[in-house]
């Protein structure tokens, strides 16, 4: 863990406006976009969400802010853990940030070519496989048609998804990750207000 940081306390931004009605409206966009793979959920359209801090997406800080707390670190890029990000996330939950990626509970990345290996992670454990880590990627866009068909628990047949910067190497990993189950990482692509989840269940193919 970093050590002790002195907070930024007079140009820090605002978190929810109202704490308890969006953390909990949020939580339950994030259990039902991980429910239903691939499918898109605008999360302006459950609750205000705040500006965020320079370098983290309008999704990527909403939930944290309703799901990191004072027993989850957070991993952040050094360049992000003490500036204007990592102020904002220590203030307004109280998480500790992290330098160690198998620690995190939940990784905070800029793009999917940061994408670590998957034995950097917190993958779980055998008798606890929900003890892993949860991974916020900011992607370039998320579209309901695409050349990535999902397949997998939660979808009826197959579900369409374009991803801006989407690459050979991001499916690599979704399959070593599937291989892994029941340990492995959870995904949610975000894209400014936006979320998608992509669970350790689930299989991508890229079609044409």
């Amino acid at each position: 863990m970093n050590q002790a940081v002195e907070l930024d306390l007079a140009h820090l931004q605002p978190g929810f406006a109202d704490p308890v009605h969006d953390a909990q409206a949020c939580f339950r966009a994030v259990l039902e976009t991980l429910a239903r793979p691939g499918r898109i959920c605008p999360l302006e359209a459950h609750l205000t969400l705040p500006a965020p801090p320079p370098g983290v997406g309008a999704a990527q800080s909403a939930v944290l802010l309703a799901l990191a707390d004072k027993d989850t670190p957070v991993w952040l890029s050094p360049a992000l853990r003490d500036a204007a990000a990592g102020h904002y996330l220590r203030f307004h939950c109280g998480c500790p940030l992290t330098t160690d990626l198998a620690e995190a509970h939940f990784v905070l990345l800029g793009a999917l070519v940061e994408l670590p290996p998957l034995d950097a992670l917190r993958l779980g454990e055998p008798a606890f496989p929900d003890r892993s880590a949860t991974l916020l990627i900011e992607v370039a866009e998320l579209n309901a048609t695409g050349p990535l068909s999902l397949r997998g628990p939660g979808i009826e047949h197959s579900q369409a998804l374009g991803v801006g910067g989407w690459s050979a190497a991001a499916s690599a990993f979704v399959r070593e990750n599937r291989a892994r189950f029941p340990l492995g990482v959870d995904m949610l692509l975000c894209c400014d207000t936006r979320i998608a989840g992509l669970p350790r269940t689930t299989q991508i193919k890229e079609e044409g």
